[in-house]
């Protein structure tokens, strides 16, 4: 895949994985759009990058996923490539009551609005050459970690939608992407890790991007960075239930 002279919608991009991919792709010459919730994080990412497009966007909610694509594709009609990267992680117990709201947001950030952007986009993408749509799992799609179980069940979702969506657009130019990646010290979950006492923070987020980088440059449809590796492949080796036990003992 040439990862350069693109145009790229990032969402999520003012913190973490988002920021630190969207750096990467600025440094290959690609024009770069990110979006997020915070108009704060947004402008601070733009003053850092000032090459950087920057879109204020609430991706839980329908309307403004519908205004995002309108507005990237009427100002950036050369977009070709979707990162849906944005999502939240929140620690649910299910012995206690549980704001429905709560539950409806994490599922709307992490699942239902990487399905419906890229569905918003598809039309646009298949008029282009090289166009892509890349979206991120987790490690922790394959083997959950019981206190964030709505996190984990939107990433086992997006694994799942993410191969029947490569294989309805096979015979099409658009490349449909998986990244997967371990733990990555972000603004994500380290507030619940710290308060866990985990001394491994995860890999720092640019360390991420550049191994997203790398198998998006190799074609590698489906990527499983760092430690993401070591759970699908409990997983695949019928070692799952033994290595989620381990994980949540």
């Amino acid at each position: 895949m040439n990862l350069s002279g693109n145009t790229i919608l990032i969402t999520g991009g003012a913190t973490g994985i988002g920021l630190a991919l969207a750096e990467e792709f600025l440094q290959r010459e690609n024009e770069v759009i990110i979006c997020g919730r915070r108009q704060e994080k947004l402008q601070e990412a733009q003053d850092k990058n000032p090459k950087l497009h920057i879109l204020q966007c609430d991706i839980s909610r329908s309307r403004e996923r519908i205004s995002l694509a309108k507005t990237v594709t009427e100002k950036f009609p050369s977009i070709n490539i979707l990162i849906n990267n944005a999502g939240i992680q929140q620690e649910l117990n299910f012995l206690e009551e549980i704001d429905s709201e709560k539950i409806e947001n994490e599922v709307a950030s992490n699942l239902t609005a990487q399905i419906h952007l890229s569905s918003l986009f598809i039309p646009q993408f298949l008029k282009k050459e090289s166009p892509a749509i890349v979206n991120m799992s987790s490690g922790l799609g394959f083997i959950p970690l019981a206190i964030v179980p709505v996190y984990c069940a939107t990433k086992a979702a997006i694994h799942s939608f993410t191969m029947s969506l490569r294989k309805q657009l096979e015979k099409t130019s658009i490349k449909v992407f998986e990244m997967a990646p371990p733990t990555v010290d972000s603004d994500l979950d380290r507030g619940a890790r710290d308060k866990r006492g985990m001394v491994d923070k995860g890999i720092r987020p640019e360390e991420c991007a550049k191994e997203i980088v790398k198998a998006l440059e190799a074609n590698t449809m489906f990527a499983l960075i760092g430690q993401a590796e070591n759970l699908y492949g409990a997983v695949t080796s019928g070692k799952g239930e033994f290595v989620f036990e381990r994980m949540n003992g």
